[in-house]
């Protein structure tokens, strides 16, 4: 039970300050291209990996050079927690792109059409 507290406060660190970074750390031109937060962070039970989940707000291609930028700053964010967040090593970081809140956007976007085809087949037999 220890250990996966530990987790998630690490978890919860990482999350906050890499955030910060997302504001005012990581110089790559590419990073800003598209609208980014972190929605969660997943860290291995022995905290020598990390998997930082990213949703990004833009085009396709904004996207894509966002993913590009944040994988290119992997090393400088490892460096920078390392030196932000006491461990004995500082975890792998691998950013993975986040598609849970377009499909929520789908999925009410599908119920809402589905909302209204039911109203107006109401409306038309009522």
């Amino acid at each position: 039970m220890a250990n996966s507290r530990r987790v998630s406060r690490v978890s919860s660190l990482i999350k906050r300050e890499v955030g910060q970074m997302l504001i005012n750390g990581i110089k790559d031109d590419r990073v800003g291209s598209g609208m980014v937060s972190i929605t969660d962070v997943d860290v291995s039970g022995d905290l020598q990996h990390a998997t930082i989940f990213v949703s990004i707000y833009g085009t396709e291609a904004a996207k894509e050079e966002t993913m590009e930028g944040l994988r290119a700053a992997q090393s400088f964010v490892r460096r920078e927690l390392g030196h932000r967040i006491r461990l004995r090593r500082s975890p792998e970081i691998i950013f993975q792109e986040d598609h849970s809140l377009e499909r929520g956007d789908e999925m009410i976007h599908l119920l809402n059409r589905i909302s209204k085809t039911s109203k107006e087949t109401e409306d038309l037999s009522g």
